[in-house]
């Protein structure tokens, strides 16, 4: 999961940004809420370094991820509060908490020192009392605004909490027979569920998970883990899918309405998307922005702001930053421990890497799609670094199979294959030893002696164009290695592989020929769709192998020696059928 959490530049602060050896300078460290996107790498073995939030987000953090209690210090809404920068107490900051009106216990940080004046927004929902603040009515600068720019799309609306409220309240009494589920993340929205209980007199129905948050928010007690005593239900985002709606209405006429502000669009009747959003619209970020008048503006999300709200900030050739002995420091030293910590680390993880591949390597013809399955040694790797690559939670809501479509995600079109000669893919490869590689010889070498007494009653003779193979391989060349050749549960009955051997062949002056005794061997020994799949397979082999000029000419058949190093050898397809 992507992390939307910063490090503040030349200073030791850390906000929603919790992979310590990417920031081994950071000593203070601060998380606005508690969405699971702002704690990536956050886990109940965190220690060293202190963390600082809301009082409520305090308690969600020992009840969610265990962080031990001796780590965690709250800090009071609309209080300043001193911090110190260095060990010695000379350099100290100034923190002040502001409500930040996106789910409980979610704040701004505003933090003031010898770096000027930063406002860190986090996740926010804009209204103009964040600015009747005291910290920020004192005629305050803010130097630099780190913002929340999830919804920065000038080209969308979204309407405000209260005119989306409305709505699902129109929408359930349009139903007054149906019972209504609410699909919700772990956190957030629980201010519209109880004004929606309130509304219709009914208990709101919770899972027990939730029903433990709920408890620490201590709201009103409109709540309840008794299946049908309520007519709301509130269930995980994710559970919204078609299996679930067809149970649902089979026990009970049931409407689903999703509170979101992702452009999601309803495949199905039942299901009613609302742009119901904890995140401030593009119009209230700029009516935030141009009151708040910063001197410079970084985008929290997204590495671009759009130019209209960038037009808001003066062009300004930033100051310097001077960073105090003390501070610096204070800073180096952990730097110093850390990097010792992790000396012994970094030598044992260069021992996961795969060995490079010697000899002939026949590689698989869907070249993207052998480079997005990750390699066994990269994985086995990943794994132990925790997973700092996972989806970013508010923006990674899994769609619900064939109930919603998401317009915004645009999906990459299909390269797996380059043509219709491409459509099969191979699941192994093939790696041929140096050893092996000094007994190859070119196919001119073989004489008609050693051809005529390693003849099988399978082979037939073949006809490969010139054109062809001048065409494999300059495709060999270009990607040094060589096209796979397909295993053999590729070679069903029903396949036709003649789409690589061309219409052209049987203009075309064959390439071997077989002797008179083993054409007549192989019409007497071999069944006749048996021969045409051979025929095929050495076909497709001829086509992938690459060859010399020399190796073109007319020298008969390939010898047994030679066709066992490929093992494409034909084996017995049933009991029934004879070789």
């Amino acid at each position: 999961m992507s992390s939307n959490g910063k490090v503040i530049p030349h200073t030791p602060l850390a906000v929603d940004f919790w992979h310590v050896r990417k920031c081994p300078s950071a000593r203070l460290f601060f998380l606005s809420h508690m969405h699971a996107d702002h704690t990536v790498g956050l886990t109940s073995t965190w220690s060293g370094r202190p963390i600082y939030c809301s009082p409520v987000t305090a308690k969600l953090l020992q009840l969610k991820l265990k962080v031990k209690e001796k780590w965690i210090h709250p800090l009071e809404i609309g209080e300043p509060c001193l911090l110190p920068l260095d060990d010695i107490g000379k350099e100290r900051l100034t923190v002040t908490l502001i409500d930040a009106n996106h789910c409980p216990g979610s704040v701004m940080f505003l933090f003031q020192g010898y770096f000027g004046s930063i406002l860190y927004t986090g996740d926010f929902r804009y209204s103009p009392s964040m600015l009747r603040e005291p910290c920020l009515m004192n005629h305050t600068t803010i130097d630099v605004l780190y913002l929340d720019d999830t919804n920065c799309d000038p080209n969308r609306t979204l309407p405000t909490r209260q005119k989306a409220t409305q709505e699902i309240k129109e929408i359930i009494r349009r139903h007054p027979d149906h019972n209504v589920v609410i699909g919700l993340y772990s956190l957030g929205k629980e201010s519209l569920l109880v004004e929606l209980a309130k509304e219709f007199h009914t208990w709101v129905e919770v899972s027990y998970e939730r029903m433990e948050t709920l408890r620490v928010l201590e709201l009103q007690d409109v709540f309840t883990t008794k299946q049908g005593d309520g007519r709301l239900r509130v269930v995980d985002h994710s559970e919204i899918t078609s299996a679930s709606l067809h149970d649902w209405n089979s026990e009970q006429s049931t409407l689903v309405i999703l509170p979101t502000s992702r452009p999601l669009i309803s495949y199905h009747p039942s299901v009613h998307v609302v742009p119901y959003s904890d995140h401030s619209s593009y119009q209230e970020v700029v009516d935030f922005v141009s009151t708040l008048k910063p001197l410079s503006l970084i985008p929290i999300v997204r590495n671009h702001l759009p130019g209209g709200l960038m037009a808001l900030v003066p062009h300004k050739k930033c100051c310097e930053i001077f960073i105090p002995e003390s501070v610096r420091h204070f800073m180096l030293r952990q730097l110093e421990r850390v990097l010792s910590s992790s000396a012994n680390t970094g030598l044992r993880r260069t021992h996961f890497r795969a060995l490079p591949p010697k000899g002939v390597v026949f590689d698989s013809p869907l070249k993207r799609s052998r480079q997005a399955r990750p390699d066994p040694w990269e994985a086995d790797s990943l794994e132990k670094t925790g997973s700092e690559e996972e989806m970013d939670s508010e923006s990674s809501e899994r769609d619900s199979d064939c109930v919603l479509f998401d317009p915004s995600i645009k999906l990459p079109p299909d390269k797996s294959s380059d043509g219709a000669e491409d459509s099969w893919n191979l699941s192994v490869v093939h790696t041929v030893s140096e050893a092996m590689m000094a007994e190859f010889v070119p196919l001119s070498e073989f004489t008609q002696t050693e051809i005529s007494a390693s003849t099988k009653a399978f082979l037939k003779p073949l006809a490969i164009t010139r054109r062809q193979f001048k065409a494999k391989s300059k495709v060999s060349n270009d990607k040094r290695g060589h096209k796979a050749v397909p295993s053999s549960p590729a070679l069903s009955d029903g396949e036709n592989l003649s789409q690589h051997s061309g219409s052209d062949q049987t203009d075309s002056p064959p390439l071997f020929h077989s002797s008179p005794d083993s054409a007549s061997r192989s019409s007497s020994s071999s069944s006749t769709g048996l021969r045409e799949r051979i025929e095929k397979l050495e076909s497709r082999l001829l086509e992938c192998l690459p060859f010399t000029e020399t190796d073109l000419k007319h020298t008969g058949l390939l010898s047994q020696s030679f066709i066992k190093m490929f093992s494409f050898s034909p084996v017995k397809l049933s009991e029934d059928e004879d070789l």
